[in-house]
């Protein structure tokens, strides 16, 4: 019998509700058409954001969006895009599909997305192509308070007071589209480039330095034993991979078992990776002041048929919703040293959140995952014991079942679970272990579907979507339930305090 043990009375650490955050690249869609129509479209828009969009994004609570890249960052140059829009710069967007860049999109707008959104902007500075003296200007452009030539122009382009700007990376993909170096080349330049990335007044600069990717295990080990003391995070890249490699990537929404296994079984590789990058940072910092930032996770399969191959417009089903499940439960139980997570990308590219067309929008599988487990952000992860049967196929095996469970700051206790098997229930027994906790009712919210492939179009928007679950049974500090195939389940337990009535 599969059994989950909640140990209500230990603690294990506070879920960054900035793991729950997004990624917004200059790539295909996502920028134009996604987030900026212009003041003049008419579909709906803020000051040329579209107001869908936002209102949908802010319902799931974004806590901090990514921007500009991403490769497009290592190409970007932040005073392309400031001023008046009909005079900007326009530039060829030469990583995704040399299309003209009209930087109509620029630092500008992008606080202004932010502050529609409430969420905490992420800016990624360009190493690759830029100088250091570039970089220094922009951030003394964004939060300098005093007087100076830069911002005379900011306020002249019409923002009189610095925002507030607290994460900024340091390059990206340093070892491949940021410059292909190596990681002592990239540890010395890091160096270097952080010396110039100041602190103004009352806005303190949280550096993100470009981080390894998969398994490469060696770039985590020298960019933590040459430059570990002048950063205070280091990001990490993973993507599933649908198919059998980069160069032979699967449809998004034409496969059978076996490619839905894979790409599970691929997912489930993010813990491994995890624990060792982990284990290679506390060596030379056992206090974990450094925070890994997994700031491009998700999942990869081919284009939608009829589009650009360089705009990575890809459809989204219940299979991408447990990629999406699976991996933020186990972010969550790494919560003690990953504290961002930005999910590539949020509308319109790879595993997008949302899609457009035209004035149409639509919700994905993977935006109703990110619904379910906002209640996890700032919670405390509750130490837990999932003990359960294991998926076969083909001679392979993952776990049946993946599990996240937190505390809220109303007291209650928050469980998510995905039951991995494409067409077996899954039947699960509870118990609260706990002598300060006793579950008094449960609600519960689920998403699946009939088809592993079932996915959302602007003809049929509503096919995937939560819906209630009223399955489980509670009897004392017990409860058990079935899991439907396929799915993605959020139980809340309000429970009161041993002793109280």
């Amino acid at each position: 019998m599969n059994r989950l043990i909640i140990n209500g009375d230990r603690k294990k650490g506070k879920i960054n509700r900035n793991i729950y955050g997004h990624f917004a690249e200059h790539l295909g869609r996502c920028i134009y058409e996604g987030f900026w129509v212009g003041e003049e479209s008419p579909i709906p828009n803020t000051r040329g954001i579209r107001e869908d969009v936002v209102a949908a994004l802010r319902k799931i609570k974004v806590p901090v969006l990514r921007w500009p890249g991403g490769c497009f960052a290592e190409h970007y140059h932040w005073q392309d895009g400031i001023g008046p829009r009909a005079k900007r710069k326009k530039t060829v967007n030469v990583y995704w599909g040399g299309v003209t860049e009209n930087n109509h999109f620029g630092t500008h707008e992008f606080m202004d997305l932010c502050e529609q959104l409430e969420a905490e902007p992420y800016i990624c500075g360009n190493v690759g192509s830029g100088s250091v003296h570039e970089m220094e200007q922009w951030i003394e452009y964004m939060t300098f308070d005093g007087e100076s030539p830069l911002t005379l122009l900011r306020k002249e382009n019409g923002r009189e007071k610095p925002w507030k700007l607290r994460y900024f990376g340091i390059g990206n993909e340093s070892w491949g589209c940021g410059g292909n170096m190596r990681p002592e080349y990239y540890a010395d330049l890091y160096r270097q480039y952080q010396t110039f990335v100041k602190s103004y007044g009352e806005n303190k600069i949280f550096k993100i330095a470009s981080g390894s990717h998969d398994d490469d295990y060696y770039w985590t080990e020298v960019l933590m034993e040459k430059a570990g003391k002048f950063m205070d995070g280091l990001s990490l890249h993973y993507y599933t991979v649908s198919g059998d490699c980069w160069q032979n990537k699967g449809s998004a929404t034409e496969f059978g078992i076996e490619e839905y296994f894979r790409c599970l079984q691929k997912a489930l590789l993010m813990d491994d990776l995890l624990t060792k990058h982990s284990a290679i940072m506390d060596k030379y910092d056992p206090e974990k002041r450094v925070a890994l930032i997994v700031d491009e996770w998700g999942a990869w399969h081919q284009v939608e048929p009829g589009t650009n191959p360089r705009f990575l417009y890809q459809q989204n089903t219940i299979r991408d919703a447990l990629i999406a499940g699976i991996t933020l439960n186990i972010f969550n139980r790494h919560c003690d040293r990953v504290q961002m997570a930005n999910l590539a990308q949020i509308v319109n590219v790879l595993q997008a959140l949302i899609l457009t067309r035209g004035e149409e929008m639509i919700l994905t599988p993977t935006y109703h995952v990110f619904d379910l487990y906002q209640v996890h952000q700032d919670a405390d992860l509750l130490d837990f014991q999932l003990d359960c049967g294991d998926y076969e196929l083909d001679g392979k095996k993952i776990p049946l079942l993946s599990a996240a469970v937190s505390q809220d700051g109303a007291g209650r206790v928050n469980v998510t679970l995905c039951n991995l098997h494409a067409t077996d229930q899954v039947s699960l027994e509870g118990c609260f272990n706990s002598t300060g906790l006793r579950p008094e009712r449960v609600e519960g919210m689920v998403l699946t579907a009939d088809q592993v492939n079932a996915h959302n179009t602007f003809e049929e928007p509503d096919r995937v979507k939560l819906a209630a679950f009223n399955g489980v049974k509670l009897s004392g500090a017990d409860f058990t339930l079935t899991l439907p195939a396929a799915s993605v389940l959020r139980l809340s337990f309000v429970c009161a305090k041993q002793g109280e009535r």
